[in-house]
């Protein structure tokens, strides 16, 4: 019993691109494939490019729409808004030039846009809704219809207009007629018209599918036709098996197989991002690529690779997938499951965690969580409660059948009778994955760690467990794989291969599987001569002739993300395989055809900038080296490049070499293909890194420049080191013979000034004398005028008086020449000060200077009277007149302001 869940089906491989990857707008209005492999995109107001390594985007001028594209040579045409022209390759870039540009081809009252380009009897045109625009590569010469029309189509060298209204056209010398016997075809919109065998498919927009054979025009005689009315077709188109693809407005797109009426619907339910299809191109490998409403999709029709999608998640992850007379069986963590007739439903009560579905005969053995089951007749039972079915293989001695389950080993003996069922006794331990090359003995690996061999009687009671990996001393031996391979068991270590030698009783390593398989992380047999590995996170699929591999690299791109690691399985139907998955399974048919011719182009890029082949490259930049091999499908050339001549060969992964931290001078990289057996070459790239600015030519000379000048200073820096050295001795000698010479000196000198001041001080001690005795003489001869003062004043008797007055006068006069020593001393003595008076104070006069030199030797003014030869009265009018001239305040003793200077 099974309840359906819903229905699935097994697809063509689908890769889809949105606008984080190409960086455009959302509706792709036209596919085509240019003559360089690459495929364009009219995608509004971009023109895509991809080459299967990188987008490319560009606008034109006038940053209009682009509707339509379409190839002739090296030339793709583009039409927009009131503007068409072509595009050419050139320098890795495109360039467009305007054909309308400059010329009367519209009209300014015309609403005209270019929906479609095609050629036809050797000229190209460009037709809207209204008018065609013919252009013979010199002028362009325009149509108009009478009416509004879809599109043009040529068919069997006529020019076929599909109007909107009024039925089916075509353009004959230059006359637009009518075609008779295509009434059924008016008020349809036609948005394609296509000749296959001889008859002549019509696909409206909203009417379904019309047939033209015989002359006879009927609606198509098919069960889809109500589905394509409903859906509203928008583009259709023919390709090679005899099958036809319709892209739909709401549906997705159709697949038909017209040799068995089988289809497929891929949609947004199952892998397409949008159920919108505006335009359909194909490539060279007669791959599909549809113009979605908002993003873009490669369909890989004639790929040898289907896929079952589930993107409901009701399935879970399948851990093995086995066919059926009329389906497929599937084990997942969510139970067993059958896919029959696009119908795909859990078998009731197989709810859990499923293992394994190994095929003997006619019969699958599934193990599961809950126990094992047997399925054969459409039906399923089940055959042991025994917990855990992980793997079943075949007895390398017998017919036997080995089961290794969570706790132990089953063994069935009559594959025709699958009841008869044997454990064996005395080992419980989870064994995942289990081998047999020798009677009562079994060589398994624990799930977890360690791999036993274990020797059992006939009885099945176990008699000996034995850790192998523990005795040859292997200390990381988690998760050990075992796998046969020509009736000899080899066990994958820690990523090293072994086997059992028996007479040394230890595990030594296998030179062939070593040397030709390292770093494998997962390995399957399929038959005596295939089987598959996981290498390097790479799927391959082996095939062995003798002791040489042939190695199939299966495309990433097809499980990526998708293995489920430490249980890859693969199951053979007929001449294909299928491989499970995580959300599905794959189907893969392989046939090694040998050495391919290859052509791979490679454009380099420099900070953007294209570097041709024998360039030079600035130092310390990054190279991007795309190997585009204009094949996006199945048949995309596995690519391995060198640099420089290393041993070892690196893949090309997604068409893109990155190279940093080059270093300076030539390098070469050379591209090879593997053709499974050997690596053949197909083409180099050559390139010169230039050398850092600090090792050009200039630099190098300014470093020699650098160094000969700190050389030639080192050594003149030394010289005049050694000369300083010298001349500082002589100096040392000099400045000591110098420093005694003058302390020598100092000391004489200080006992001459000693001397001197001794003298001098002596000499001032006389000259005070001096001056205070003239002083004294001076004020006695004042005394002496003023007692002849008063002997005039007293005395009456003339000739007397006149006696006495000469007498005084004579006795008591001065000296004239002693009065000028005094003055002399007087000066000498004030040297110091008369000095420091002039300087502050240059507008006081001698007798000024005089008047304070007499002051600061605190005379009074009746002593200085004599001495000037003046009054009383007039010393004090002149020290009135001296204070004044010397700035003094009212309160300010003048004696004492002359001490201070």
């Amino acid at each position: 019993m099974s309840s359906q869940l819903f229905a699935q089906e097994l697809l063509p491989f689908v890769e889809n691109y949105n606008k984080s990857n190409y960086q455009g707008d959302n509706q792709i209005w036209n596919v085509v494939q240019g003559n360089d492999n690459a495929m364009y995109f009219a995608n509004n107001y971009y023109l895509l490019r991809y080459d299967g390594v990188k987008w490319e985007k560009y606008t034109l001028p006038d940053k209009t729409i682009i509707r339509s594209i379409m190839v002739d040579g090296d030339r793709i045409y583009s039409g927009s808004y009131q503007e068409f022209g072509y595009w050419f390759r050139k320098n890795a870039k495109m360039h467009y030039v305007s054909i309308t540009k400059g010329k009367k081809v519209f009209d300014a009252k015309d609403n005209e846009e270019i929906w479609k380009i095609f050629k036809f009897n050797n000229k190209i045109y460009f037709q809207s809704f209204n008018s065609i625009f013919v252009f013979d590569g010199k002028s362009i010469k325009k149509k108009p219809f009478p009416f509004l029309i879809s599109y043009c189509f040529v068919i069997d060298n006529q020019l076929l207009i599909a109007s909107v209204e009024k039925g089916i056209f075509r353009l004959t010398n230059g006359k637009i007629e009518k075609v008779n016997g295509l009434s059924l075809l008016e008020n349809n919109v036609i948005h394609a018209i296509q000749k296959h065998e001889n008859k002549v498919y019509f696909f409206t927009k909203k009417s379904g599918i019309y047939v033209f054979e015989n002359n006879v025009l009927s609606p198509w005689k098919s069960s889809l036709n109500d589905i394509f009315k409903s859906a509203n077709i928008n583009v259709a188109q023919f390709i090679q098996n005899n099958k036809l693809i319709i892209g739909t407005a709401n549906k997705g797109v159709y697949i038909l197989d017209l040799n068995d009426g089988s289809y497929k619907n891929i949609n947004r339910n199952n892998v397409l991002m949008n159920n919108s299809i505006l335009s359909i191109g194909q490539d060279s490998e007669n791959d599909l690529w549809l113009g979605l409403d908002n993003g873009i999709t490669h369909i890989e029709v004639n790929s040898p690779i289907s896929i079952f999608y589930d993107s409901s998640g009701i399935l879970g992850s399948v851990y093995s997938v086995a066919s059926t007379p009329k389906g497929y069986l599937m084990a997942s963590n969510h139970g067993i499951f059958k896919y029959e007739g696009k119908q795909l439903s859990l078998i009731q009560n197989t709810q859990g965690q499923a293992w394994n579905i190994s095929k003997i005969k006619d019969q699958y053995l599934i193990g599961h969580n809950e126990g094992t089951y047997i399925y054969k007749n459409d039906a399923l039972s089940k055959l042991s409660d025994i917990n855990g079915g992980w793997n079943l293989t075949k007895s390398g001695i017998n017919n036997s059948y080995l089961q290794a389950t969570y706790s132990g080993v089953v063994v069935y003996n009559n594959s025709n009778d699958l009841k008869q069922k044997t454990v064996i006794t005395g080992i419980q331990k989870p064994i995942k994955y289990l081998a047999q090359n020798r009677k009562n003995e079994i060589w398994a690996a624990d799930n977890n760690r360690g791999l036993y061999r274990i020797l059992y009687n006939d009885d099945y009671v176990t008699t000996k467990v034995e850790n192998v990996t523990q005795r040859s001393k292997i200390n990381n031996d988690f998760g050990v794989k075992i796998f046969e391979f020509r009736n000899e068991i080899l066990f994958l270590i820690d990523n090293s291969w072994y086997t059992f030698n028996s007479i040394a009783n230890q595990l030594v390593p296998n030179e062939l599987f070593n040397t030709n398989f390292k770093n494998v992380s997962d390995i399957v047999a399929i038959d005596e001569n295939h089987f598959m590995v996981l290498q390097e996170g790479l799927l391959y699929h082996i095939t062995a002739q003798g002791t040489k591999f042939i190695k199939n690299c299966i495309q990433e791109k097809y499980y990526k993300g998708k293995i489920i690691n430490g249980n890859l399985k693969v199951f053979r139907d007929k001449n294909s395989y299928l491989l499970n998955l995580d959300d599905g399974f794959i189907s893969m048919e392989f046939k090694y055809d040998g050495k391919k011719n290859i052509n791979v182009k490679i454009e380099a890029f420099n900070d953007d900038i294209l570097v041709k082949n024998n360039s030079k490259i600035n130092h310390n930049s990054e190279l991007r080296i795309n190997v585009i091999s204009g094949i996006y499908g199945a048949s995309k050339p596995d690519l391995f490049y060198k640099i420089n001549g290393d041993k070892g060969f690196f893949p090309v992964k997604e068409g893109l070499i990155l190279l940093n931290n080059l270093n300076s001078g030539s390098n070469d990289v050379t591209i090879y293909s593997n053709d499974g057996l050997n690596y053949n070459r197909i083409t180099g790239f050559q390139f010169v890194v230039a050398r850092a600015w600090y090792f050009s030519n200039l630099m190098i000379f300014v470093y020699l420049i650098l160094i000969g000048l700190i050389l030639y200073l080192y050594y003149k820096w030394n010289k005049m080191k050694y000369i300083q050295k010298l001349e500082l001795q002589k100096e040392e000698l000099k400045h000591q013979k110098e420093i005694m010479e003058m302390e020598l000196k100092a000391e004489n000198e200080l006992n001459i000034q000693e001397y001197e001041k001794h003298i001098l001080e002596l000499e001032l001690q006389t000259k005070s004398s001096e001056v205070a005795g003239k002083s004294l003489s001076i004020a006695k001869q004042s005394e002496m005028i003023e007692n002849i003062q008063n002997i005039l004043d007293t005395e009456s008797d003339f000739n007397k008086l006149k006696s006495e007055i000469k007498k005084a006068i004579k006795i008591n006069a001065v000296n004239k020449h002693e009065w000028e020593v005094f003055e002399t001393n007087l000066n000498q003595i004030n040297n110091e000060f008369i000095t420091a008076l002039s300087k502050k104070y240059p507008q006081l006069t001698s007798k000024d200077i005089k008047l304070c030199v007499y002051l600061k030797m605190n005379l009074s003014s009746k002593e200085i009277a004599p001495m000037m030869n003046i009054s009383f009265r007039g010393v004090e009018l002149h020290r009135y007149r001296l204070r004044k001239k010397l700035g003094l305040a009212q309160d300010e003793t003048l004696s004492k302001f002359l001490l201070s200077i």
